[in-house]
């Protein structure tokens, strides 16, 4: 007994000397504002007397209310901080306190929810408290907003969702529930689902919302349901668009593209061409469309007959389509490409041609006429140096008159001789000639093109050339009526050109260059003789530059003697029985040309002007450089190209 007795004291002691500590410590924070706590493995029931005594709260503790609290600070805390703190050691542990009037129940959190707490966590003592929050959801369902927050709530809470009066019922820790509010407030707003109305100006509303609806209606890649719908209105061609404001701006802009101006007027539109010819268009794109309607050009006709027609207004060079709107906007796209303004090509030729012809004409004819004949004998006739046999005078007594004109040629001639009436006659014909002949001409004619349009530059004159001769005599008056037959050809400059413009500054030209003139007459000859120079090629050159075309560098030599047999060669006697005669000619022959290209109106009027101030100051150079048959008149010269070009359209024509 006496043993049993002293184990009990000893036992009590301890528990004397734990109370004693922890009444010292409650009596030590009583008496101080602040205190600072370090707890080790102390015992949660004495922690909650030892909370008791200083903030003088009555606890009930559940009997499943266990375990070694742990509590370290390095900061003073004042009563209220320390019940804090409490309630934080409580949460840990998995317990909470629930306040009943003046008691404070201190149970498992799992039961919590089971006990009467406050509504809303005004009032409360800590966001540690428990707190049962009633939430009414205006805008969503709250059915639909469990399954998105019951992960946020622990286990020992709760969350319900009243689907009569859209409510959720959350009890949970005053922190907590808060937070949950906040989050249902920003889900919980006005939907912006609303109806629009889209009035179609030129497309047809049946055909957009049957686009749209199968671009709407594709499954989002979220999963998300799809909330937009699309309706037509057929009697005011409009378009009604449900769904929210984002989805709605989106369907809205996709409308406002389709909703363009190529239907205007039906499947027929008119198109003003600026720079191409509508006529000729017209019919190539009638071809174009007429033979990608089918396989072949007659099953084409038939089957495109009803769908596209294109025909031209040569009036106000336009062209009218009537098409579906995939052909109106092909056709459309082929147009802009084709009406354009093309770029035109000057091409400028230069012709340079240089010739030098030196001529020298020595020889003697001889003639001897016997006694009592009627004609001469030619002693000596050379063709090159005289022509026909030399003609004596008649014999004295005949009445022949001799004409001896046709004796006289080029250069010098000096006749000797004797002519009588009887006896032998004689006569000789001494000629001499030299002759020089230079010839420099420098043409540079020019004309301007559009790119792949051939062009053509004649310059020169109709000459007559007796091409027969006829002589018809008539019956009884014996009257005779001659006439010649005449065909007059061009000579002059011909230049035929057709430029293709290369991407780039580069260029293909097709030219066809003529250069022809009357040269003099030569032996047997009956009539003009004509030189012509003639280059037809195609070639590359860069916009500018001067590129030789052809050209001809000849020296031609002719040398002729003709002399009578021995006496020709006897010397210095032989000389009156011979004809020298040396001819050389030297051709310097160069083709140039020089195209530049006048993309727009500005390179043109510059070219216009320079050629116009060109042949203005040739007229200027020109006044009062020869005789002045009216003194004191002004010849006609161009206007200044300023003042010309300011003119009035009225006055620009008087000019």
């Amino acid at each position: 007994m006496k043993r049993k007795t002293t184990t009990l004291n000893r036992g009590s002691v301890r528990l004397l000397l734990t109370t004693l500590l922890l009444s010292v410590a409650s009596v030590a924070w009583t008496q101080q504002a602040d205190v600072t706590l370090n707890w080790n493995d102390a015992d949660i029931r004495k922690v909650v007397e030892a909370v008791s005594e200083v903030t003088g709260k009555n606890f009930i503790l559940d009997p499943r209310v266990t375990g070694k609290v742990t509590l370290l600070s390095s900061s003073p805390m004042s009563p209220d901080a320390f019940y804090e703190a409490f309630l934080s050691i409580l949460q840990v542990h998995g317990y909470v306190a629930i306040q009943s009037g003046d008691l404070i129940k201190i149970i498992p959190d799992a039961t919590a929810r089971q006990f009467a707490g406050p509504i809303g966590t005004t009032g409360l003592a800590g966001p540690d408290d428990l707190a049962t929050q009633v939430i009414q959801v205006h805008n969503v369902g709250a059915t639909q907003l469990v399954p998105i927050l019951r992960p946020l709530i622990p286990q020992y809470g709760h969350m319900v969702a009243h689907a009569g009066s859209n409510m959720l019922i959350i009890s949970d820790r005053a922190a907590n529930v808060a937070r949950m509010v906040s989050i249902i407030r920003r889900i919980d707003q006005a939907s912006d689902e609303d109806i629009e109305v889209v009035t179609l100006q030129h497309a047809s509303a049946a055909e957009i919302v049957r686009i749209m609806t199968a671009l709407s209606q594709t499954p989002r890649s979220d999963g998300a349901p799809v909330t937009t719908s699309l309706v037509a209105d057929a009697r005011t061609n409009s378009v009604l668009i449900g769904g929210d404001k984002s989805d709605r701006l989106r369907l809205r802009t996709l409308i406002a593209h389709l909703d363009t101006p190529l239907e205007d007027g039906g499947d027929t539109q008119v198109r003003y061409l600026r720079y191409a010819d509508a006529e000729e268009l017209a019919a190539k794109l009638q071809q174009h469309f007429t033979t990608q309607a089918g396989g072949s050009p007659a099953a084409a006709a038939a089957a495109s007959a009803d769908k596209i027609s294109v025909w031209a207004d040569t009036q106000t060079n336009a062209i009218v389509v009537n098409a579906p709107p995939k052909m109106m906007r092909s056709l459309t796209q082929i147009v802009d490409k084709l009406d354009i303004r093309r770029a035109q090509v000057l091409v400028e030729a230069i012709i340079v041609e240089v010739i030098a012809d030196d001529r020298n004409e020595l020889g003697t004819s001889w003639a001897v006429e016997g006694s009592g004949s009627d004609s001469p004998i030619a002693v000596t006739n050379f063709p090159d140096f005289l022509s026909g046999v030399v003609q004596l005078g008649s014999a004295a007594g005949s009445g022949v008159v001799t004409d001896p004109s046709g004796l006289i040629g080029d250069g010098i001639t000096i006749g000797v001789g004797r002519i009588s009436d009887s006896g032998v006659s004689f006569a000789a014909i001494l000629k001499a000639a030299q002759g020089d002949a230079d010839t420099n001409i420098i043409s540079t004619p020019s004309i301007v093109t559009t790119d792949n349009e051939e062009a053509s530059l004649n310059v020169g004159q109709e000459v007559p050339f007796v091409t027969g001769s006829f002589t018809n005599t008539g019956g009884t008056a014996g009257s005779v009526n001659p006439f010649q037959t005449i065909n007059r050809e061009q000579i002059g400059v011909k230049l035929t050109i057709t430029p293709q413009i290369n991407e780039g500054d580069s260029m293909v030209l097709k030219i066809s260059q003529e250069i022809s003139s009357i040269a003099q007459s030569a032996g047997g000859a009956v009539d003009l003789i004509t030189n012509q120079r003639i280059v037809e090629t195609t070639v590359i050159v860069d916009d500018g530059e001067i590129l030789v075309l052809g050209g001809l560098i000849e020296d031609q030599l002719r040398e002729s003697d003709q002399r009578v047999p021995i006496l020709g060669r006897v010397p210095l006697l032989g000389n009156l029985f011979r004809a020298r005669k040396t001819e050389k000619i030297k051709t310097n022959l160069m083709i140039f040309i020089r195209p530049k290209i006048l993309r727009d109106a500005r390179q043109t009027a510059f070219e216009t002007n320079q050629k116009y101030n060109m042949i203005r100051d040739v007229q200027q150079g020109q006044q009062g450089n020869d005789i002045q048959l009216m003194p004191g008149e002004q010849r006609p010269m161009l206007p200044p190209i300023d003042e010309y070009s300011s003119q009035d359209p009225a006055g620009a024509a008087e000019q």
